[in-house]
């Protein structure tokens, strides 16, 4: 029997007798006014299916991720209950994502416009954010992590490795589809000693461009998952 332990903005999360998780996946996606938006804090729309194909981009990832060494949560998924198992895994804090940058855009030109304009590269730059809603999810330094227990210093360091190694991964990727990535968002959790990718990675995750065009979810997804078949 199953009890659920959160309902979140575009999942639902259960506990199992096992002790592992599953996550249920929703229709509802992140944005403001109707626009899609991964680096909104908010539902701003509902496309229908989205909760399947997150979960099948999410399942694609992780197992991309695991065949190059970078350890997650996943156990496996269900798409016709478009529900996802994962292990247990302690939260730093009350959660954390990680965000790695290749273009300027988002939240970083609206903090540092007068540095950088839209499209400017990054070279994979590394930021943290608290999970936060209320607080607009605050970008959060190393030495305040340190300093209010959230994580060691050598965890913030693995973390931030692993952020750049699955960013150089998953850029590859799409790459080789002619698909242009962004910037993307990871969160991470300790199950016993070992740190691990939690939570999902899908087109809400990430801004990922054809051309110079922003792909929506569904387009993204459908780009993907055409190329796994």
């Amino acid at each position: 029997m199953s009890k659920l332990m959160k309902s979140g903005k575009t999942k639902d999360l259960y506990l199992n007798d096992d002790g592992t998780y599953t996550f249920f996946l929703k229709d509802d996606a992140t944005g403001k006014d109707g626009v899609f938006d991964p680096g909104e804090n908010q539902v701003g729309l509902s496309i229908p299916g989205l909760g399947r194909e997150s979960l099948r981009l999410t399942t694609y990832f992780f197992k991309l991720l695991e065949r190059e060494d970078v350890p997650t949560c996943f156990v496996k998924s269900d798409l016709d209950n478009v529900s996802m198992t994962v292990e247990y895994a302690e939260l730093f804090g009350n959660g954390l994502e990680f965000i790695c940058r290749r273009l300027a855009g988002g939240s970083f030109l609206r903090r540092y416009g007068e540095y950088s304009k839209k499209g400017d590269y990054l070279n994979f730059l590394v930021e943290v954010t608290l999970k936060n809603d209320a607080s607009g999810d605050p970008l959060i330094t190393c030495d305040s992590l340190v300093e209010l227990g959230i994580m060691s210093l050598h965890t913030y360091e693995k973390c931030k490795t692993l952020t750049k190694r699955a960013t150089k991964i998953i850029t590859k990727d799409l790459a080789s589809m002619g698909l242009d990535l962004a910037d993307i968002k990871f969160e991470f959790g300790k199950v016993g000693k070992n740190i691990v990718m939690i939570d999902e990675i899908s087109a809400g995750s990430m801004r990922v461009y054809k051309q110079g065009r922003l792909l929506p979810p569904m387009e993204l997804a459908k780009i993907l998952l055409d190329k796994e078949t």
